[in-house]
This record gives structure tokens, C-alpha cells and sequence, in this order.
């Protein structure tokens, strides 16, 4: 059977998803990072309710990004390493958003 051609429209045939090294996906997971953190720890210092969660939140990011590097040098280039590169970018995303999200929430609720 056939292949159909690569369409570059087309989500995965996306050059950062096919043909990268990897890098930009380190600049900007690193800049997401820095910009988590400096939301995340500025809350864990001032002991915002719920306690711990975004300190807890901030070291995961951390090790999320730790694990970029590591998927970075540690995985054979090619679409697995852009693939699990894209899903630790996700995953920083989602825990300091969640975070986030939930001290404003309980932060509100103790006000009100």
C-alpha cells in the first residue's frame, strides 16, 4: 500500500513533530519552565492555602523539565523523542496551570 504524501498542514507531519533535533523544544520547554516557577514559587513562599501545593507543584515542574533534557540526550532523534519532548512540554503546562488554578480557587473560597 501506498503512503500518501506528507501534507505539512497536517498536525503530524509538522516539522517540529518530524524533522527537529530537539532543541527549540529545550528553549521553550525551559522558558515555560522559568515562567511556571516564577508564578509557582512566589506562591509556595507566601504559604498560599492549599499549603504545599504549589511548592509540590513547582519541583514537579522542575523534574518535568529535567526530563526533557534527559529525553533530549538520552533518546535516538526521530519523531519518539520530538513525541515525548511534546508531552513533558504538555505536562509542565498542565501542572502549573492546575496549580494555579487551584489556589486562586481556594484562595477565593477562604475570602468569601
Amino acid at each position: 500500500m501506498a503512503q500518501p504524501p506528507d501534507d505539512p498542514t497536517r498536525m503530524r507531519d509538522q516539522p517540529a513533530l518530524t524533522t527537529s533535533q530537539g532543541r527549540s523544544w529545550l528553549i521553550l520547554g525551559g522558558l515555560l519552565a522559568v515562567i511556571a516557577l516564577g508564578v509557582l514559587v512566589p506562591m509556595a513562599v507566601l504559604k498560599m492555602p492549599p499549603v504545599g501545593v504549589a511548592g509540590t507543584a513547582a519541583i514537579v515542574v522542575g523534574v518535568l523539565y529535567a526530563c526533557m533534557v534527559i529525553v533530549r540526550f538520552a533518546t535516538p532523534p526521530g519523531r519518539l523523542r520530538l513525541g515525548l519532548l511534546a508531552i513533558d512540554m504538555l505536562a509542565i503546562a498542565f501542572v502549573a496551570l492546575f496549580a494555579v488554578v487551584l489556589v486562586a480557587e481556594r484562595a477565593a473560597q477562604s475570602l468569601g
